[in-house]
């Protein structure tokens, strides 16, 4: 079997720049793109072959895709990691805010996939399989108050891979969905920086709360190598899971969803965030 051949979109940092270095250690040639490749100097100091890839433009994605096939002829691994998280109370969020939320982290993979997709089968035809990898998220499988659009995006990109295992399988290619829960990353101060609690909000009062979904996912986080390492492992096997979990809470607080009656599982959640005894001001 010749080297494997992988792309990973959002490298810039955190599980996506984690997943490169992991692959390249395990001897695949890596292709780490991010949105501002000067953020990938690192990687690209270490050996891994770095691109400009913005994952919400169509010419972007054509573009990296054909320096790779000029450069590798195929695509044995296709990971959808780049993402975007947008916190605030649901009414709160414009129409604009909503459909970028959508467009990175359910459309953009799609796209991806659609573009990667004579890559991906010119691997079948080389090595026998190929791999489509969407990094979905455990509040996919569950919604908290003031992060209703990125776990609704998380979803729909769940029921998306779902499908697209079913479609792909007679092509010789596996998807594989990633859920991970609480991992160590810039996400939760990317997260409040794009937070939403416009002047003259009913939702003013629980500044706090609404901070505090931002961050929470980093609390007692998972390190991002202790998340990622065995990951890996699992999608080089040659059969793996459809679905892999990992990371805080990914266990815990799944089952708490599937166990506890919904008026509980609401109850937890409005005094983790602040909703409990909040008495919005009538008129």
């Amino acid at each position: 079997m010749s080297q494997k051949v992988v792309l990973l979109t959002g490298c810039s940092s955190g599980i996506g720049a984690a997943m490169a270095r992991a692959f390249h250690r395990r001897g695949l040639r890596v292709f780490a793109t991010a949105r501002r490749p000067e953020s990938l100097a690192p990687l690209a100091a270490e050996g891994i072959a770095t691109l400009a890839l913005d994952v919400n433009d169509p010419a972007s994605i054509a573009a990296a895709l054909a320096q790779v096939g000029e450069r590798a002829g195929r695509l044995d691994m296709l990971v959808n990691n780049a993402g975007r998280s947008q916190v605030g109370a649901l009414l709160d969020l414009e129409r604009d805010a909503l459909r970028e939320q959508f467009e990175t982290n359910t459309i953009a993979p799609v796209d991806l996939a659609r573009a990667a997709l004579p890559l991906l089968r010119a691997a079948v035809a080389a090595n026998g399989s190929a791999q489509l990898v969407n990094i979905g998220s455990i509040v996919g499988l569950f919604t908290t108050p003031f992060a209703g659009a990125y776990c609704a995006s998380k979803a729909a990109l769940h029921a998306l891979s779902d499908a697209l295992r079913m479609e792909l399988a007679p092509f010789g290619i596996r998807v594989v969905t990633v859920q991970p829960g609480g991992v160590q990353s810039a996400f939760g101060d990317n997260a409040e920086a794009h937070l939403s609690l416009p002047e003259g909000s009913p939702y003013q009062p629980l500044e706090v709360g609404i901070r505090d979904r931002a961050q929470a996912g980093q609390r007692g986080a998972t390190p991002t190598a202790a998340f990622v390492e065995p990951v890996v492992d699992k999608l080089l096997r040659d059969h793996p899971p459809a679905v892999i979990r990992g990371g805080r809470g990914s266990v815990v607080l799944v089952w708490m969803k599937r166990l506890l009656p919904r008026a509980w599982f609401d109850a937890v959640m409005a005094r983790k965030f602040g909703l409990a005894g909040f008495a919005p001001a009538r008129g």
